[in-house]
């Protein structure tokens, strides 16, 4: 008895042939390579955080510097300024119109009396001695009180005497021709300031006095 034939295995079933353009169809996609990690150029461009660190540190250091500095030119800026002005205003008139510092006020031992008004000053230079103009309106007390601080007296003024020489007046243009005059002198031992007090009482309730403070130095 003859076996029937195998239906796999005849011509028409053999799984080794395939219609034209069959194999291509059933063929398995070829799995995509694996893609490498985006580097773009935004990652690239990014500095270490190391080197962001010291670019800030470089940058505050430069803030700490750059701030103060300018503080120190408009501070100076603002001195020269006012430096000119007062010099310009001393050219002028040969007087400012303000109060001598306290440190003038002690050296030539010229303490002008609280309330006075105007004041002006001059100080004056030399290698071997210095001199401190000062011109204020004040009341009897200020005037007693002044003379007192600077060792006389108001029995000490004399009427009718300008102890002040017409070359100190004429250095800041003072004018002491006419009106009633008073005057005294306080000398003292170098390094201590000699004084030159003349007061005028036009005004007998409002004094005006002038004052010339010398200090000699030793050479």
């Amino acid at each position: 008895m003859t076996e029937a034939a195998d239906p796999a295995m005849t011509e028409d079933h053999d799984p080794a042939r395939h219609e034209p353009g069959q194999a291509a169809r059933e063929a398995p996609e070829r799995p995509e390579p694996p893609t490498a990690p985006v580097t773009g150029s935004g990652a690239s461009a990014r500095p270490p955080a190391s080197r962001r660190r010291r670019w800030l540190t470089a940058l505050v250091i430069f803030l700490l510097i750059a701030i103060p500095a300018g503080y120190i030119v408009i501070s100076a800026e603002q001195s020269r300024d006012s430096g000119q002005s007062k010099e310009e205003e001393a050219a002028a008139t040969g007087l400012y119109n303000d109060y001598p510092s306290k440190v003038q006020q002690r050296i030539y031992n010229v303490p002008v009396p609280a309330g006075s008004t105007p004041v002006y000053y001059y100080e004056a230079n030399a290698w071997h001695r210095s001199s401190l103009y000062v011109q204020f309106r004040t009341n009897e007390w200020g005037l007693e009180h002044y003379l007192k601080w600077a060792g006389a007296s108001r029995d000490a003024l004399k009427d009718g005497e300008i102890t002040i020489t017409g070359s100190q007046a004429a250095k800041v243009g003072w004018d002491l021709s006419g009106g009633q005059w008073a005057g005294t002198s306080v000398k003292a031992g170098d390094p201590h300031p000699s004084q030159n007090i003349t007061v005028n009482f036009d005004e007998p309730e409002h004094p005006v006095v002038y004052v010339v403070s010398t200090v000699a130095f030793k050479r």
